[in-house]
């Protein structure tokens, strides 16, 4: 079976590869040592300016980081959905709709 790497057992696994203490990697995220616990054990989510701040502290590739925390945002918002291949694509759909909207709106036009 494939292993699965989620966010906070990765964080765990660099700070404590690191050796640092919970307090101290809390202190650099500006949390509480019990909200670092509780990330790396999966009760809490990381949000992306944590990733950030992780990726500078251990020398870690931010956009890793990031597609770790998303994947496990999006895992368990849809763990318990049937037709995950359906939602997963509509979704990829419609951010490339989005993403094309986006651009349609940056364009400007100065031949008026």
């Amino acid at each position: 079976m494939q292993h699965i790497q989620f966010f906070g057992n990765h964080l765990r696994q660099l700070r404590e590869e690191a050796n640092l203490p919970l307090r101290k990697v809390a202190a650099a995220l500006d949390i509480d040592p019990s909200t670092l616990s509780k990330i790396e054990r999966g009760e809490r989510v990381a949000n992306e300016g944590m990733a950030q701040i992780i990726a500078q502290l251990f020398d870690q590739p931010v956009d890793e980081l990031k597609i770790m925390l998303w994947s496990d945002r999006i895992a368990g918002e849809l763990c318990n959905e049937e037709n995950i291949p359906e939602i997963l694509e509509n979704t990829r759909k419609k951010i490339n709709y989005l993403r094309a909207q986006s651009l349609e709106q940056g364009k400007l036009d100065f031949e008026e």
